[in-house]
């Protein structure tokens, strides 16, 4: 596990990964892989997709970012406790959260039906933060205008509550490689969940 590095004021956080399981009622269960104390809880609704963050654990001082693994996916339906805390103590292996795959299509339906009537296809937010297109300030931008992304690529930080968590591209809904039309926010700007980072377009051998 790396230790924290710091660079131009950024601050990065060594990631720890949530197993998933599935249940025989075809919902998926996600559970703590340490013991810590849990922050930034998901609320019930929010899309998970896989890779992506569920808030931060924090372990003898330091705050580790938690993502779920890949196979994780699906809405949240539940969490283990009702009136999640800001800070919530956890062990390891016990369920954080329960998410419903099949709330997926209805879920995606309507953000395709909203981006169908904007700019076509769009890559979006997992969550609220501010948005930077740069690793650091002197470096180059993870994308640009006319470049391809690939299922896994990361292409933007985004800062929450000091913490940086880099996204990386991909999703129910997205091919799995495609163009880069357009980045929607500024560097440096604030994004809410669902909102549209990058507007794409398929490529033929996605």
């Amino acid at each position: 596990m790396s230790r924290r590095a710091e660079a131009d004021g950024r601050v990065y956080r060594p990631v720890l990964v949530a197993r998933s399981r599935a249940l025989s009622d075809g919902r998926v269960e996600v559970a703590s892989p340490s013991p810590g104390l849990w922050r930034g809880a998901p609320a019930a609704g929010v899309l998970v997709r896989a890779d992506t963050s569920i808030g931060e654990i924090e372990m003898l001082g330091v705050l580790h970012e938690l993502r779920v693994d890949g196979a994780a996916h699906g809405v949240v339906v539940d969490l283990s406790e009702r009136g999640v805390a800001a800070r919530r103590v956890v062990q390891h292996g016990q369920v954080l959260l329960t998410l419903d795959p099949t709330g997926l299509s209805a879920h995606a339906a309507l953000e395709a039906d909203a981006r169908e009537h904007e700019s076509g296809l769009s890559f979006t937010a997992p969550s609220s933060g501010r948005f930077y297109l740069r690793p650091a300030p002197d470096k180059p931008p993870f994308v640009q205008v006319g470049g391809t992304v690939r299922d896994g690529d990361v292409v933007a930080l985004l800062e929450v509550m000091k913490t940086f968590h880099r996204i990386s591209y991909g999703g129910p809904g997205l091919p799995r490689s495609a163009r880069v039309l357009a980045i929607v926010p500024q560097d440096g700007d604030d994004v809410e969940v669902g909102e549209a980072l990058l507007s794409l377009e398929a490529l033929s051998n996605a």
